[in-house]
């Protein structure tokens, strides 16, 4: 569970801990919108800064976000790659001639046996994954041989191409931070106040903002419970002898679907009980409700609205006007 940040609420005392859920929820829309609106990698670089201050005051664990990132890591991968692969433009920073013949096939195909044979026994497989990838890398520069040579070419690195990757690569990571920020800084009930209290204007064009809300909260809350009963179910049938990273493709197949079948049936399980609950509590749909805790802004909550709004209109200006 220490891995899926999307969701889950760990408790804490710092300052984010203690504003109002309507803030956050207002801070982490105007942080993204601020993310996409800067204009050149130089500001990205010290808002990414203003970001790791933020982060860190927060004394929100680092591992915890890093642990959140892995999911996507080979999405961040082949962004940065295709990024390379893809800008021409520019100062050219340095080229590498590359070269596909027999050998290098032959070296490329003991690298993917070993990769196949060995990465079971690796407990960090990301990590592993990135060497063997980095490893055929070299085998196609630096095996410079003409015997039985296919193709030549030249795989050429530019500064823009570096340049649009870093500032792709540091606005997933920053969207990630942000978000991570407000699931594990405030719980599901309080997500879901405050997205009833933000969406109140639609009331007006008889949209059920209590029912929209109430699901993007449950939705949150869900991913992981229902993530630990998928680890329960695989650890179970692990116990029978299935392997689900060793397997040929059809078997892989037929595993999947003997995983989603229990998981169905769990979550429609999950979702009745819970039904039962909130009736049983007294919750009708699109029905008024009064609320234990009422939600207020305090002296922190409007210093935040005042230096994110400064911060928002820094980039505009620097965008638009600089």
């Amino acid at each position: 569970m220490n891995n899926i940040t999307i969701g889950q609420y760990v408790p804490g005392n710092s300052w984010i801990y203690k504003l109002d859920p309507r803030t956050k929820v207002i801070l982490a829309i105007l942080f993204i919108v601020m993310i996409f609106l800067v204009p050149t990698l130089e500001a990205m670089l010290i808002a990414f800064g203003v970001f790791l201050i933020i982060f860190l005051s927060t004394r929100v664990s680092v591992i915890r976000l890093i642990r959140g990132l892995k999911p996507i890591l080979f999405l961040l991968a082949f962004t940065f790659i295709l990024q390379l692969i893809y800008n021409k433009e520019g100062k050219l920073l340095y080229s590498f001639p590359m070269q596909i013949g027999l050998f290098q096939l032959f070296i490329m195909i003991g690298i993917v046996l070993l990769y196949a044979v060995t990465k079971k026994y690796i407990r960090l497989k990301m990590i592993y994954t990135l060497l063997m990838a980095v490893s055929i890398f070299l085998v196609l520069w630096m095996s410079r041989f003409d015997i039985c040579s296919w193709s030549d070419f030249t795989f050429d690195i530019y500064e823009t191409g570096v340049t649009n990757a870093s500032f792709v690569f540091i606005r997933i990571i920053m969207m990630i931070g942000f978000t991570t920020l407000l699931t594990i800084s405030t719980m599901s009930t309080d997500i879901n106040n405050g997205l009833e209290w933000l969406l109140a204007p639609l009331k007006l064009i008889k949209i059920s903002v209590s029912v929209f809300s109430m699901t993007i909260a449950l939705t949150l809350r869900f991913i992981p419970t229902l993530y630990e009963e998928s680890r329960k179910i695989m650890n179970a049938q692990a116990s029978r002898g299935v392997d689900f990273s060793e397997a040929k493709l059809h078997n892989k197949v037929t595993q999947i679907i003997s995983l989603l079948i229990p998981m169905f049936v769990i979550s429609f399980r999950r979702a009745e009980d819970l039904s039962n609950a909130m009736e049983a509590r007294g919750y009708v749909i699109g029905a008024k409700r009064t609320k234990l805790d009422e939600l207020k802004f305090r002296f922190l909550d409007y210093f935040c609205f005042i230096l994110s709004l400064s911060l928002l209109g820094l980039v505009i200006w620097s965008r638009f006007l600089g």
